[in-house]
């Protein structure tokens, strides 16, 4: 496992590759916002959004062989519409 670093607009960005690939820190993402927002906050509203789930539901049932898709189906249900 390494760790660099990469700028993004002025963004200090941390990526960890492991098994030869890259996976990058969200909650760095979550810094970019501007005003009084904490990268959690920004975080936890993007995972509430029912298009953000729907993707990381697909991207789950491709690639994780364990994924529970009738457990999921109740967080996907629960989550708000994008508007």
């Amino acid at each position: 496992m390494s760790n660099k670093i990469i700028e993004v607009q002025n963004l200090k960005i941390n990526v960890t590759n492991i098994n030869e690939k890259d996976y990058i820190c969200i909650s760095d993402f979550g810094k970019f916002k501007e005003g009084n927002s904490k990268s959690d906050d920004v975080i936890r509203n993007w995972l509430r959004n029912r298009i953000t789930l729907e993707f990381l539901g697909t991207w789950e049932s491709i690639y994780n062989p364990n994924f529970n898709s009738v457990e999921f189906d109740g967080f996907r249900k629960s989550a708000g519409l994008h508007t």
